[in-house]
């Protein structure tokens, strides 16, 4: 879908709540490493029109609005109705409310009951994998590339975090790397900042209100997102059937980092707080709980419906 045409009319308050809370529940999922915005903006119906809004941001549009007939008032209304920039706006504001409220407990839950937060967020992925993959027509090619994804997405999520650092420029960096995950189903920008050892100074940089490292992180990841989003239009325009069967093997690859039990192979570094980042592989709960098991199931279970109703809403509001 490109950047002007064919964008849904949304007239009401109700067409642009829906919007804004499809925006919150891809902030969540981008605050977790292993889950991917991207994920919910496709279960959900709007991956489409966000990818197209994005990848028709260009310098241009600034041009338009300081040139052509007509008042600024009426130039500037022209242009933001064009790129579909009020979907962009509500979608951006239920994320960053998300990120605002959600980052300092998922951070702490991630810190005290992790089995119990990976097996809500396994279940959820699970889940995903249907959802995405009927979009596609199946074939042998489709099934290579899929084996291809989760591989891809297996080897990368067995990589052992690298002792990061939270100078703006780093984070700069990894923020233009980590956003062309964000937007990825099935890739976790959060697991990509993990890996290069930034997840938990963005992060702490948000829950402390730095501005300047989270600036900094923000240019990046717009500077990535309006470069990437292109090439992902275009591929999803042009080889559809083969971008969906490789997004949906990374999603199956991507359960291998949310298997909720772990077990320490190494302690990696530690951080200035004191915190230990460890080297870890997936491995079944010693003397086994009953009820620890049930609870990681039944959470489980829950993000897996949690994520098939919010499928069944983007089916039902075609918006």
């Amino acid at each position: 879908m490109k950047a002007d045409v064919n964008h849904p009319r949304r007239t009401t308050t109700g067409a642009w709540a829906r919007v804004y809370f499809r925006g919150m529940a891809m902030g969540v999922a981008d605050l977790v490493p292993g889950v991917s915005g991207g994920t919910v903006a496709f279960i959900t119906g709007v991956y489409d029109e966000l990818l197209g809004t994005i990848a028709g941001l260009k310098v241009g549009l600034l041009g338009q609005i300081f040139r052509g007939p007509g008042t600024l008032s009426s130039r500037l209304q022209q242009v933001w109705q064009a790129a579909n920039l009020s979907f962009l706006a509500v979608l951006l504001a239920g994320v960053f409310t998300s990120v605002a409220l959600f980052a300092g407990l998922l951070h702490h839950l991630l810190g005290t009951h992790p089995e119990m937060l990976w097996a809500f967020f396994f279940g959820l992925v699970a889940a995903s994998i249907p959802l995405v993959g009927r979009e596609a027509h199946w074939a042998a090619r489709e099934w290579v590339l899929a084996a291809v994804g989760v591989a891809l997405a297996g080897f990368l999520t067995s990589l052992p975090p690298m002792a990061g650092s939270d100078d703006p420029l780093v984070l700069l960096a990894c923020g233009a790397v980590a956003i062309c995950a964000m937007i990825l189903p099935g890739i976790s920008g959060s697991f990509i900042l993990l890996l290069l050892g930034a997840y938990g100074a963005v992060i702490g940089a948000i829950k402390s209100f730095d501005v300047i490292r989270v600036g900094a992180f923000g240019i990046g990841a717009v500077l990535g997102l309006l470069s990437f989003s292109r090439v992902l239009d275009r591929l999803l325009e042009r080889r559809r059937n083969e971008t969906i069967a490789l997004l949906t093997g990374f999603l199956v690859g991507s359960l291998n980092a949310l298997w909720p039990w772990k077990e320490r192979l190494e302690l990696l570094y530690t951080h200035s707080d004191g915190r230990e980042e460890w080297f870890k592989r997936n491995a079944w709960p010693e003397n086994i709980d009953a009820l620890e098991v049930a609870s990681a199931a039944g959470l489980a279970i829950l993000g897996a419906a949690l994520v098939t109703a919010l499928g069944r809403l983007g089916r039902k509001s075609g918006e």
